[in-house]
């Protein structure tokens, strides 16, 4: 599961921590793994149920950055329209 530290690459942003990095599945593959939690309430907007893999990727560096990318995104859409 991602790092107990924001990630370097996305770290903190705008309230919001962002946990990225990878596993390696077991035929060799790299996932993606993702936290994304407001600071102000410490609510987990990402993983929730049903969530999207992802990956897989070839590198670590892949899975890792596709993470990152998409933890951003979630913060985007939450800063857009909060949820509660």
């Amino acid at each position: 599961m991602p790092k107990t530290t924001p990630t370097s690459g996305a770290g903190s942003h705008e309230g919001f921590d962002i946990y990225a990095s990878y596993v390696v599945n077991a035929t060799g593959l790299h996932i993606g793994t993702l936290k994304v939690v407001r600071k102000r309430d410490k609510r987990v907007l990402y993983p929730f149920d049903g969530c999207e893999t992802i990956g897989p990727f070839e590198s670590s560096e892949d899975a890792r950055r596709a993470a990152e990318a998409l933890g951003l995104r979630i913060v985007a859409a939450d800063i857009a329209n909060p949820e509660r």
